[in-house]
């Protein structure tokens, strides 16, 4: 054979003594194909440097083998752990992760425009605003979407979700029970469906016990914003008892501002809870009360559903919500009765 010529997937079935379609099947899991033949195709590419042509193969599985998902530039640590997850969970389905970054709700149509480019095989959105007009682009390309921790509501699209409502009410129990009155709640950024959603819930939560007019502060999930949020606030009132914040970053950001800054003890002076579980709150300088999203169940699950409706279009929108895990730190304390 001439070292010069490109190996093809002729040459190793020729080599191997199977026909072309054994050898195809042969690098693709998953597909009808035996050990033993496996292991001969897979021999006689090693030996001859055949690697299979990801551009032929496209073409012919009309597939792109890769998956988009949008995140957020917005600094979360929740979501380094999430891509993490989500990259290995779609390369053992022989996907590959097509990254988009958003920066606000105002970015998304450029962005859908690029997916529409690039032909992926489905989209599992972890950030941005979605609505029914959103959808429905999907629909048009017939390209298949998860939502990640947010969902449409009234519309078909499938979602898989940490339950924020049950989340919320037991931090707000746990802080009721040490007799909190006055509070503060800190918001993520408006144009975030999870972070109006998980603030929409701390105010119910808190009307339900019987305190009203809560003020409310906003960031942008990241720890410096929670930092300046607080201070900003304490310049103009007095201290609250309580800071429910909508993730752990910023409630981080508020314990150390709250510390360094304002002379405040937490959890002797300032209550304050989280919520997403990242590895940070575990840390001894913090040791936050918060819920634990369990990421590890919902990003299998944001992968099987956008498999099984890649391979079967037609199969109906699934929702999925899991119970996050309650942790009980050292962030909550002592109130004023």
């Amino acid at each position: 054979m001439n070292k010069h010529k490109r190996v093809t997937s002729y040459d190793v079935a020729k080599v191997a003594g199977v026909s072309q379609s054994a050898v195809s099947r042969a690098f693709q899991t998953g597909r009808s194909v035996s050990d033993k033949t496996r292991e001969k195709v897979l021999a006689t590419a090693n030996e001859l440097g055949y690697k299979p042509n990801a551009i032929a193969r496209m073409l012919i599985t009309r597939r792109s083998g890769m998956v988009a998902v949008i995140s957020s530039s917005r600094v979360n640590l929740v979501y380094p752990e999430v891509l993490s997850l989500l990259n290995e969970r779609l390369s053992e389905k022989n996907e590959r992760v097509l990254l988009f970054n958003l920066d606000n709700a105002a970015g998304l149509d450029d962005i859908l425009e690029h997916i529409w480019t690039f032909q992926v095989d489905g989209v599992i959105a972890l950030a941005a605003h979605f609505d029914h007009k959103s959808i429905n682009k999907f629909k048009q390309h017939q390209i298949p979407v998860v939502l990640y921790n947010r969902r449409v509501a009234g519309h078909s699209a499938s979602s898989v979700c940490c339950n924020h409502e049950q989340g919320i009410f037991e931090l707000v129990d746990i802080l009721h029970d040490f007799g909190h009155k006055d509070y503060l709640v800190l918001a993520g950024p408006d144009d975030s469906d999870v972070a109006q959603e998980r603030c929409e819930l701390a105010i119910k939560a808190l009307t339900d016990k019987g305190i009203n007019d809560v003020p409310i502060a906003y960031g942008d999930f990241s720890y410096q914003s929670g930092r300046q949020a607080f201070s900003n606030y304490m310049a103009t009132h007095s201290a609250p008892t309580a800071v429910v914040c909508s993730n752990d970053t910023m409630a981080i950001g508020v314990i150390d501002e709250a510390r360094e800054n304002c002379g405040l003890r937490v959890p002797e002076d300032l209550s304050v809870v989280g919520f997403d579980g990242v590895n940070a709150v575990f840390w001894h300088s913090y040791q936050l009360t918060t819920v634990k999203q369990p990421i590890e169940q919902m990003t299998k699950a944001a992968v099987d559903i956008l498999v099984e409706q890649i391979a079967t279009p037609d199969n109906p929108a699934q929702l999925r919500v899991w119970s996050g895990a309650l942790v009980q730190g050292k962030t909550v304390g002592p109130a004023t009765n």
